[in-house]
């Protein structure tokens, strides 16, 4: 849990060092998720680490309540982000950013006094607070990526995003799941790092006898598909096995 958490403070001060010097125009750059400004965005990751705090603590609902309002929750999630950030768009960049540094700040405090292995509510379902740690790095990177590009700028992966694969990994059952899907069997993940060092999941209850799908490539290339940033065929990913092709169609590090 502690790699994960010294993993999101990495992460959360890589956004920072890019936002903190924008002027006013710059927070209003259209980004890679349509129809967001840069401000849209660092509001996004505000109003959803406001939503993990109290997700940690065992109080979803009522931080759900606080945090949405009255906003109508008959769509997906993706619907009510949506709603979330227009509710709240226009505030002061200003009163943003600070917002936005708090509330992550208050994140990791929370996370590192909880019990990782506790199980909690959370947008997609019930998943342990250490996976929630994980979720959130895996969308602040995400959307430190979107922000990056807004601005003209190149991110470089580093190696913390071998937490954001596992999680990709990890979470395979539940992306087949939502598209109706089923796995052949057991899927093993062959990556190599930003470093050059390898990140090779294998599962524990893994047969010889059963069908068995690898995916190898870059790894930073197989964060990216699974943030919907990138499709497979753009990258160095390649997979053998009954799964292969649908792993890399679904995979994902979001609800």
């Amino acid at each position: 849990m502690q790699a994960i958490l010294s993993a999101l403070h990495e992460q959360h001060s890589e956004l920072d060092a890019l936002v903190d010097p924008l002027d006013e125009a710059d927070w209003e750059r259209p980004t890679p998720c349509e129809g967001w400004t840069v401000a849209d965005v660092v509001l996004h990751l505000a109003q959803t680490d406001e939503l993990a705090r109290p997700s940690a603590a065992g109080r979803f609902a009522e931080g759900l309540n606080v945090l949405a309002g009255g906003l109508d929750r008959q769509g997906n999630i993706d619907d009510g982000a949506a709603a979330m950030v227009a509710s709240e768009r226009g505030m002061p960049n200003v009163a943003l950013l600070e917002r936005w540094r708090a509330g992550a700040a208050e994140l990791r405090a929370t996370l590192a006094s909880s019990d990782p292995h506790q199980r909690v509510d959370w947008v997609a379902g019930q998943l342990s607070v250490q996976t929630l740690a994980t979720t959130r790095l895996a969308e602040c990177w995400i959307h430190t990526g979107d922000v990056a590009a807004a601005l003209g700028k190149t991110q470089v992966p580093t190696d913390r995003l071998e937490h954001v694969a596992r999680l990709a990994w990890r979470t395979l059952p539940y992306a087949f799941a939502r598209a109706g899907r089923e796995l052949a069997g057991p899927v093993v993940f062959d990556l190599q790092a930003p470093s050059g060092a390898r990140w090779h999941f294998v599962p524990v209850s893994e047969h010889a006898t059963e069908p068995v799908t690898v995916i190898e490539g870059d790894g930073a290339d197989l964060c990216l598909v699974a943030a919907r940033r990138v499709t497979p065929d753009d990258t160095s990913l390649r997979g053998a096995g009954p799964d292969a092709h649908t792993v890399l169609e679904l995979v994902r590090t979001y609800a």
